[in-house]
């Protein structure tokens, strides 16, 4: 089942459960992704069916990050409820996300990377991380996975950056 249709069922799970907190997630999902449909379609002129489920693992992505950091300004601020909701909204989210990897597989993945690429030095850091987005979207968070992409890199060219 794709990205849409897993979220479209759940969508009508929460209806059926009447879990208004869920339902109004699910629907800000279903939007998030309708807007980037509609901005493919005006951005190209070709007939689009829409996102696939690769964008759709951005979006949300973006949306976890999104509220986390909002969680935490909230936190900052003396509004735990309001920090708590965004919390339970990221929960949500994250069913729908694979599992993400620890650092020891993100790793392994930025060396197998480097190896299928040719990577040799600091130069190809943008074939590593195209790579990387191509296998593992919505499983690493990619701004933590750049400085690291960017010390390995560093270390096999004997630390030439």
């Amino acid at each position: 089942m794709d990205m849409r249709s897993r979220v479209n069922s759940a969508l009508k799970q929460a209806m059926k459960d009447k879990d208004a907190e869920r339902l109004s997630t699910l629907r800000l999902i279903n939007a998030a992704i309708k807007d980037r449909d509609i901005a493919s379609r005006a951005s190209d002129n070709e007939e689009v069916k829409g996102c696939g489920d690769a964008e759709v693992l951005e979006i949300l992505g973006k949306m976890t990050k999104q509220r986390k950091e909002s969680a935490r300004a909230y936190e900052e601020g003396g509004r735990l409820d309001l920090a708590e909701r965004e919390l339970r909204e990221v929960e949500v989210i994250e069913e729908f996300l694979p599992k993400q990897l620890d650092d020891d597989e993100v790793s392994k993945a930025i060396q197998t990377a480097i190896t299928s690429t040719g990577a040799g030095s600091i130069r190809d850091m943008g074939k590593v991380m195209g790579e990387l987005k191509t296998r593992y979207t919505g499983q690493m968070d990619f701004g933590k996975v750049g400085p690291m992409v960017k010390d390995q890199l560093c270390a096999s060219t004997g630390g030439g950056c």
